[in-house]
């Protein structure tokens, strides 16, 4: 749930591979085939990047998404024509919830914004980490004790990316819907500290807006689901939105924008920072 099922879960465990689809291909087969002209063999050329020899075939077979990393350091030895560069933003692939979303988390790690809308449960970089095993605990197949361990652990790591000493500090805008914070998932006892958690983080964090949606709406822009938006440092926007067993990693500026859009209007629509911060009081003294 929430786009975290794999590294950084949120909540049930992670779907299999995306499959493959023709841009992906196409850009592996434009990847081998100036890889050859420049007379490197995979294993020759994944030293030079920072590859294994495997994840370079993958790449050339479309059954890898190229990350940023693969591009930028793919450039100089083939060719230094900007050509890869220019044609990754355009890549599309059928939704895979486990590749998209460590693509997504990548991306999120070096995010100088990032906007999340939630309303199925609190986003991950908000949990504590008894609301993150109840989590874990309500969506089936459970998973064993080794593997629970894990994915909160790695949940809870993640959550440096909320600390205002980073150089620059994330700014994170955070809309969560009231119904999801007055379900009591896991007890009482793990709700009141959830909410004391919630407070302590807004009135600490400079760097964190948080409003909720509150559950009356006459209108609401949030009707297709969760979404999430993330502005890299050199100022280029990636959206990524997930439902049940799969996700999709938005490159595309038309998609971007929309999202943009509804976003917008959500933060127009919930409850402004101080009133829902308010509401958090309020929620807490009533348990």
């Amino acid at each position: 749930m929430a786009g975290e099922y794999t590294d950084w879960g949120t909540g049930a465990s992670g779907g299999g591979e995306p499959e493959v689809s023709d841009s992906v291909r196409t850009f592996g087969a434009f990847v081998q085939a100036l890889r050859e002209h420049a007379g490197l063999s995979r294993e020759e050329f994944g030293t030079l990047v920072g590859f294994s020899k495997h994840a370079v075939a993958s790449v050339e077979q479309g059954r890898r998404m190229p990350d940023i990393d693969f591009v930028e350091g793919a450039e100089p030895h083939l060719g230094n024509t900007g050509a890869l560069r220019a044609a990754a933003p355009h890549l599309s692939r059928k939704p895979g919830l486990a590749s998209w979303f460590r693509q997504w988390a990548r991306l999120e790690a070096s995010a100088i914004s990032l906007y999340t809308y939630e309303c199925r449960v609190v986003p991950g970089l908000l949990q504590t980490e008894a609301y993150a095993r109840a989590v874990s605990l309500n969506v089936p197949p459970l998973p064993d004790p080794a593997e629970l361990e894990q994915r909160i652990a790695a949940r809870l790591a993640r959550q440096e990316l909320l600390a205002v000493t980073r150089k620059p500090p994330t700014a994170f805008s955070f809309i969560v819907e009231q119904a999801v914070l007055e379900r009591c998932t896991g007890g009482k006892d793990v709700t009141r500290e959830l909410l004391d958690h919630l407070v302590e983080l807004v009135e600490r964090n400079w760097n964190v807006e948080l409003q909720v949606m509150p559950t009356v709406r006459v209108s609401h822009a949030g009707m297709d689901g969760p979404m999430q938006l993330a502005e890299t440092p050199d100022n280029r926007w990636f959206a990524y939105s997930e439902g049940q067993q799969n996700g999709r990693l938005i490159t595309h500026a038309k998609e971007i924008s929309l999202l943009h859009q509804r976003y917008a209007k959500l933060r127009s629509q919930a409850l402004t920072p101080e009133e829902s911060l308010s509401l958090l009081k309020r929620l807490r003294g009533a348990l």
